[in-house]
């Protein structure tokens, strides 16, 4: 089949974190997963298995998602490789890490894995994504009175200059193996650079729209896979969002066209677990002109009605100390903000293995073969199923109204 021709103006993609994150994890992972020293004649401990980080079943009330893992790095292994293995971004891994060397680090370093996610402030419908995060939320339809899921995945934003803007769109179409057609704007940037570009680029492996596109109303504007994995979780785009090449070949799989899509910008997430108030801080962007330090009311409005209904109920009190230490220095991890606990999110160190359900193969850059996938997804889909999570969107379906 001929792939298709995307004709649209798409512009694509070719912090520090606290330190004193690491002495609280270390207490919190080791009375949760004690490792024992070892001998020369005798074998570790077994590691518990990594949890999946892409599909959640929500719960009434609490929302935060996903557990903090810890992994140790294999030979030859760099940060980028785990954050292609736990489904999260380049840079948040980068930031959750201070003092480890994106790729130089040696074997067996520990290796924290931010896979604990608070929900964006947003309605719990379509596509969600948060630019601060880098991070896209799928709430697929679901009946009434059945549990609602989340499908979440790290994404790739528009760089300075180049912003993805925020509002409200939605999908308008589904491409498969697009064409891009450059950009008047992007040919010109790049004849200036000295490394000009043909005015359409087929589809292939070195097509930056990667294999699956779905085009916004937004013009100009997709959510599509890509050919450079490792800018996932970075702002390198001129705008659009996009994914690791498994990662949105599920969301093309389920997402139907007519889906809302909204855009916001988060920075700081407050959410409920375990009878406690979290804040996820990712800090702004760098455009992001809003006052969030100088200015408490920006802070308080992410606080929801429910969130302070259940302080009020616990008779708990924000630990602001907590939360200007975070506003200064995110931790990229939610990290207790209330309550008495312990002063330091939970971490388990785990086996540096793919986690089940994973749709990659863990050794190329490429996702599985369609075989391979079709059998991740009906088991995915037997699960939700199984545990009445209603429909999660249409078969893909030939490209139609792209623009």
């Amino acid at each position: 089949m001929k792939p298709a021709a995307l004709r649209i103006a798409c512009s694509i993609c070719l912090t520090a974190a606290t330190a004193a994150l690491w002495p609280a994890l270390a207490l919190a992972t080791a009375s949760l997963a004690p490792v024992a020293s070892v001998d020369s004649g005798s074998s570790a401990p077994a590691l518990a298995q990594p949890v999946q980080t892409a599909r959640f079943v929500l719960e009434p009330g609490p929302t935060v998602i996903g557990r903090v893992q810890i992994v140790r790095l294999k030979p030859h292994q760099v940060l980028s490789d785990l954050a292609r293995r736990f489904d999260v971004g380049n840079d948040a891994i980068v930031r959750a890490n201070p003092g480890v060397d994106p790729w130089l680090a040696p074997a067996g370093t520990r290796v924290l894995v931010p896979t604990q996610f608070i929900l964006p402030r947003a309605p719990h419908v379509g596509i969600v994504v948060n630019l601060a995060a880098m991070r896209l939320f799928y709430y697929p339809p679901h009946a009434p009175g059945e549990p609602q899921v989340v499908i979440t995945h790290p994404v790739g934003i528009g760089r300075l200059g180049w912003p993805t803007p925020t509002g409200l769109t939605r999908v308008v179409g589904h491409v498969a193996h697009p064409a891009w057609f450059v950009p008047r704007s992007i040919l010109a940037e790049h004849a200036k650079e000295g490394v000009p570009l043909p005015k359409v680029v087929p589809a292939g492996p070195d097509n930056p729209l990667g294999n699956w596109a779905l085009p916004l109303a937004w013009p100009g504007y997709l959510i599509h896979g890509t050919d450079k994995p490792a800018g996932v979780g970075r702002r390198v785009s001129h705008g659009c969002i996009h994914l690791y090449p498994e990662d949105i070949r599920q969301l093309y799989r389920r997402v139907p066209n007519g889906t809302p899509v909204r855009v916001v910008n988060q920075p700081y997430l407050f959410g409920w677990r375990h009878g406690r108030l979290f804040l996820q801080a990712y800090g702004p962007l760098k455009d992001d002109k809003r006052p969030w330090k100088s200015n408490p009311t920006l802070l308080g409005r992410m606080l929801t009605p429910a969130l302070i209904a259940d302080l009020a109920r616990s008779h708990q009190r924000i630990d602001w100390t907590r939360v200007s230490a975070e506003l200064a220095t995110p931790a990229i991890v939610p990290w207790p903000v209330s309550g008495s606990g312990p002063a330091a999110p939970r971490a388990v160190l785990v086996e540096n293995r793919l986690p089940q359900g994973s749709a990659w193969n863990g050794t190329t850059h490429m996702p599985l073969t369609d075989e391979q996938f079709e059998a991740i997804m009906a088991h995915l889909d037997a699960a939700g199923s199984a545990r009445a999570a209603g429909p999660a969107g249409s078969p893909p379906r030939a490209p139609s109204g792209t623009r």
